[in-house]
């Protein structure tokens, strides 16, 4: 049958049509190749305007940029949820800017920054119309965001650049790195040593940038095509190697003899071999991390500078080797060539004009391979987390200079080069200080290192030792002329006769005291000694306060008639309630008191014979101990722990243990220390001169003064005394005075010991430290937290101090001998024996002047009038 005629004619029009547009391009094509000349001259002329101008419009964008800082606080520890929220937010900051802002200036940058000053600041820099996105942070309240200081640009002389951009396969990922520890430790290893005298500064610049559909698009479609060819390639190759070995096994003699033992000659031909056909592709597996939907375009820029040749191009290396840790199926890979000794790279000519365009302006021109997932990028996504170990910088902890009033040492830390160097915290900041572990492990030590270092620099404290060798080891260290006029000594643990032992007299009214404060001074101090108190023993308060109410009057009137050695001391108490006949001549001293004077002679009268041994009974207990009443049986001491703050000396007192008797000595001792203290409420607060205790064998002296010290923990920072605490067991201390410490506490240290010792201060550290890794520890090694500007430091593992190691040859032993006489002599010292007698008969001292002085009334004396003899 023949064709329709409008077949024909259609099928001649598609043809000429056809061949008309062959015409036509071969026309314009002869036409581009004769107007060469002038085409691919305007072309470029084209594009280069367009590269100028987008480069303009980049740069305007890029001057309105903003930062804020991330500032992670202790604890910080994000789940990557939240890392992945924060990454989505800032890549949809990345897109914020106006329509005709070029795609390059249309980007977020992470910056860490290690100065030497800071350990590794972490900024977010962006376009300011994103502001709301960049100061919204998923992290808060563990990490606070503010606004970012102005980067200091300072000139070094020696600066290289490196960029760091995606090698291996095309759809490879990077490795995923766990949050623990954090990713971000070998950049903060990396600049730990870093110098800031020395122009050191380390600068790692992430930028993200949102990337294009249309490119994820191309992207996926060219990594099929890829996958596609591949399979088709390794089919060919399988192929090729059927029909190889089918080959080979036709030409095989056991074919051959196969073929002449049947019979069959028939296989003259070549055996049909079935080739394998290409596999389906798994479109998943060829695409990798192209399926995922959010993908971002990423720039790495690094900056190192410094003054000293060489430094930088090490530091280079060391984030060169940091990034390796990110490496799997894609690694981070400097930019650049190198042939033999030559090298082109971001630091070459002209590639770092462009370097440094892209590192002031934050745009991104980074290679069309660096696409990464957000979850790739994770570990940088954040600021380092509890899990990084940041370097100890000076400027984050000063280092300790001898001499310096203003610091307190604390002990040796070892730095990322390997360098020991001398930590120390502000004085105004080391308030109460509290160090736990065993015996012989470095507590005492580092006090004592502290101690002398704090009297060599001029400042005044008291150190308390129930045992008595923490003198022998620091007096060599304080044997120097300058010291030997401030240094005072009370050892109480002696027993020797002619052993020479300062005085004091509680009831004392000869250097200023108010009435009212030594009373309850000393009912205090018994009354927490013997565990006296409203409801146990209310009647022994009554009578001890009475009693002491009226000797005080007594002394008042002595300190009036200028005889200050007829003062009453602890020890008449005993007579003033069993001797008739000095309580009368007591009463006639109470004057213009008639309310004190009835209460003598009526109620004290009605009372039980069984109600006064409850108060005689520890007073014959000191009585009894020579020591003890040669220390607080005379009239007049030199003793005045008010007058050595405000002067500040250095006083060492040595109680002797922790019986019944030794108890109450320590409790009338710390009883004082808190009554001096509060007593400084009388000059103003710059003039209260700071002064610290160190309370050895906290345990020890707890026993005896539980509630003084609780108060002290509590009261006597706002008057200018700090308090150091040692402890073997934190759990022994009394419930207030362990709740107090751990409270106020600006320094905690504790050194080897049992595992329950330990997690009662790892537990205060959220155990950031393993309590076997502190049980573990060395002699002389303890971990610490600090306080510096406010800001919680550690828990660092430090080296304790030891005397010969901090203060060198300071030691001076040959005039130890002479800094024990000056100090004994500044205490008022005396022979114990010529003491313990002098107590033993001032009683009828005591009585004589009662009876001289009869007719007398000391309602109209003024309180505390008289002789003054303390420290001079």
């Amino acid at each position: 049958m023949d064709p329709h005629p409008l077949t024909l004619a259609g099928g001649a029009a598609v043809m000429d049509g056809a061949l008309a547009l062959v015409r036509l391009l071969a026309d314009l094509a002869g036409w581009v190749a004769a107007s060469l000349w002038w085409l691919l001259p305007l072309a470029v002329l084209l594009a280069a305007g367009g590269e100028a101008l987008a480069r303009r419009l980049a740069d305007q964008a890029s001057q309105s940029r903003m930062a804020v800082e991330l500032v992670p606080h202790d604890g910080f520890e994000p789940s990557l949820e939240q890392i992945f929220r924060y990454g989505v937010q800032l890549v949809r900051a990345s897109g914020s800017g106006p329509w005709y802002v070029p795609r390059r200036a249309k980007a977020v940058r992470v910056r860490m920054r290690s100065d030497g000053r800071t350990p590794l600041a972490y900024r977010i820099e962006g376009p300011a119309g994103a502001s709301l996105l960049l100061r919204t942070s998923p992290y808060s309240p563990a990490v606070t965001c503010r606004k970012a200081p102005p980067l200091k640009a300072g000139k070094a002389r020696h600066t290289v650049r490196a960029e760091f951009v995606l090698r291996g396969h095309t759809v490879g990922a990077l490795r995923e790195v766990p949050l623990d520890p954090d990713p971000l430790q070998p950049l903060a290893d990396a600049v730990a040593d870093l110098r800031a005298d020395l122009g050191d500064l380390a600068e790692i610049c992430l930028d993200l940038q949102r990337a294009p559909a249309w490119q994820l698009r191309a992207r996926r479609w060219q990594a099929v095509q890829e996958a596609r060819r591949s399979e088709q390639r390794e089919a060919g190759r399988a192929s090729s190697w059927v029909r190889r070995d089918a080959e080979r096994a036709e030409d095989s003699v056991l074919s051959v003899l196969r073929e002449m033992l049947s019979g069959d000659h028939r296989g003259n031909g070549r055996r049909w071999v079935m080739p394998p056909s290409p596999r389906r592709i798994d479109r998943d597996k060829a695409l990798g991390k192209l399926t995922g939907a959010h993908l971002v375009r990423v720039q790495v820029l690094v900056r190192c500078t410094s003054d000293i040749e060489g430094r930088a191009r090490a530091r280079l290396r060391q984030l060169e080797a940091a990034l390796d840790v990110f490496g799997g199926e894609a690694r981070w890979q400097m930019r650049g060539w190198h042939l033999g000794p030559w090298r082109y790279s971001s630091d070459s000519r002209p590639a770092s004009k462009s370097f440094d365009h892209r590192w002031e302006t934050g745009q991104v021109r980074a290679p069309r391979s660096n696409w990464a997932a957000l979850g790739e990028v994770a570990g940088m996504l954040k600021p380092p987390t509890m899990h990084c170990r940041l370097p100890l910088l000076a400027t984050a902890v000063p280092t300790w200079q001898p001499g310096n009033p203003r610091l307190e040492l604390q002990g040796w830390h070892r730095t990322g080069d390997g360098e020991r160097r001398l930590l120390a915290t502000f004085e105004t900041e080391t308030l109460f200080e509290v160090a736990v572990g065993k015996a012989g492990w470095g507590k005492t030590e580092r006090a004592l290192c502290q101690a002398v270092g704090r009297a060599r620099a001029g400042g005044g404290l008291l150190f308390a030792d129930p045992h008595g060798d923490s003198w022998h080891r620091a007096a060599p260290y304080l044997a120097h002329p300058a010291l030997a006029g401030r240094i005072a000594r009370i050892d109480l643990s002696t027993t020797h006769g002619q052993a020479q032992l300062g005085c004091w007299n509680p009831l004392g009214m000869d250097q200023g005291q108010q009435d009212h404060q030594v009373v309850a001074q000393v009912v205090d101090a018994f009354a927490a000694a013997l565990g006296w108190n409203a409801v146990s023993a209310p009647r022994a308060l009554t009578i001890f306060t009475k009693a002491a109410e009226a000797l005080v009057a007594v002394n008042q009137l002595a300190c009036w008639r200028n005889e200050p050695t007829a003062q009453a001391t602890v020890f008449q108490i005993r007579a003033l309630l069993s001797d008739p006949g000095f309580r009368e001549a007591v009463l006639g001293a109470l004057g213009q008191r008639p309310e004190a004077a009835a209460w003598w002679r009526t109620t004290f009268a009605t009372l039980p014979a069984d109600a006064l041994p409850v108060v005689l009974n520890p007073l014959d207990r000191l009585a009894a101990d020579p020591t003890a009443r040669a220390f607080l049986g005379n009239p007049v001491g030199a003793y005045n722990i008010r007058t050595a703050m405000d002067r500040r000396m250095v006083v060492w007192i040595c109680p002797a243990g922790d019986g019944p008797t030794d108890r109450l000595l320590v409790s009338l001792l710390m009883r004082d220390l808190l009554r001096a203290g509060l007593s400084r409420r009388d000059l103003p607060e710059n003039r209260r001169v700071p002064f610290k205790g160190y309370l050895d064998e906290l345990i020890t002296l707890d026993g005896a003064a539980s509630e003084s010290l609780a108060a002290m923990l509590e009261q006597l920072r706002k008057f200018g005394v700090r308090l150091h605490g040692m402890t073997q067991l934190l759990q022994r201390l009394s419930d207030p005075v362990r709740a107090s410490l751990l409270q106020n506490s600006s320094t905690l240290t504790t050194t080897a010991g049992s595992m329950a010792a330990i997690r009662h201060i790892t537990g205060e550290w959220g155990e950031r430290v393993a309590p076997e890794a502190v049980a573990r520890l060395g002699r002389y090694q303890h971990y610490a937290t600090f306080t510096v500007k406010g800001e919680r430091i550690g828990p660092l593992l430090l080296e304790g101090p030891r005397l010969e190691d901090v203060f060198g040859t300071g030691a001076n032993p040959a005039e130890v001998a002479a800094l024990t006489r000056a100090a004994d002599h500044l205490a008022g010292a005396q022979p114990l024996d010529r003491l313990a007698q002098q107590a033993l008969t001032h009683t009828s001292t005591v009585q004589d002047f009662l009876n001289k002085n009869a007719p007398q009334r000391a309602g109209t004396m003024p309180a505390g009038n008289g002789p003054s003899k303390e420290y001079t």
